[in-house]
């Protein structure tokens, strides 16, 4: 026994693309030329455009995602899109985890089908040079203080690495690294800082988890940091990071191994 799954049209796509007076073929060719002159090309076609007007789609790949974009100029969240948060939930064992319910081919899924925990591998890598900005709140100083540094991020698999660069932070001598894991849209991980000796929090080695979800186009991601305080308080604020380049060749680094902007 199967069920079917009832597909929400998206409105909001339509009512743009009609806007623009273009028919789906149009748009798909509009989308294929937006990938060229981005430099990243993509195989849009009038059958893609009917899957994600007709929500059999909900979700473009970043590719899409910037190119929809640069097409309709407007957001993707604002073509009727959704972002893909995995829900958690405690199964009849108690353990934690991602409920997935396998689905067939032609969109049914299988009720009482085995859940297991599974880990997407990310279509997009987002390797390159990146810029990390959080904001933290100082007790002793009674005031919020912001903190950047240009970072490389090294992807492998599911794994994402980002080190600071060389002279690359707002505050002198403060090297920041990351380990971090993606599942869709969804990053997880921990973080370490090492203060400046001759800086206000004189040398001292901070370090705590983020979480942050990565947006439709792949170029930014944004959530919170916890970690813990001087007064062993545990503390939070927002961190985001901008991709700048997707390149992490020698220039490229070279180019970013100064105080962010």
């Amino acid at each position: 026994m199967t069920t079917t799954v009832e597909h929400v049209p998206n409105n909001a796509l339509r009512a743009v693309r009609i806007g623009l007076r273009m028919s789906q073929d149009d748009f798909a060719k509009a989308l294929r030329t937006a990938g060229a002159e981005l430099g990243e090309p993509n195989d849009a076609s009038k059958r893609l455009v009917q899957r994600w007007e007709s929500g059999v789609s909900r979700t473009p790949r970043p590719i899409y995602a910037r190119v929809l974009e640069r097409v309709t100029g407007r957001p993707v969240e604002a073509l009727g899109f959704a972002l893909p948060v995995p829900m958690t939930r405690v199964r009849e064992d108690g353990s934690g985890g991602h409920d997935m319910e396998p689905a067939a081919e032609d969109g049914t899924q299988t009720p009482g089908a085995p859940r297991a925990v599974v880990q997407t591998a990310p279509a997009e890598n987002y390797s390159g040079v990146w810029v990390s900005r959080y904001e933290f709140y100082s007790s002793s100083r009674e005031q919020i203080f912001e903190a950047k540094h240009y970072v490389v991020v090294v992807q492998h698999g599911n794994r994402l690495t980002a080190q600071s660069l060389p002279r690359a932070s707002s505050n002198p001598d403060s090297p920041l690294s990351m380990e971090m894991t993606i599942d869709r849209n969804v990053i997880t991980g921990t973080w370490t800082e090492q203060t400046a000796t001759d800086g206000y929090y004189q040398g001292a080695r901070y370090h705590g988890a983020v979480q942050m979800l990565v947006e439709p186009t792949g170029r930014r991601m944004a959530g919170k940091w916890v970690g813990f305080g001087k007064d062993f308080d545990v503390n939070t604020g927002p961190w985001e990071l901008k991709l700048l380049d997707t390149s992490t060749s020698k220039a490229a680094l070279e180019r970013h191994s100064r105080t962010p902007e």
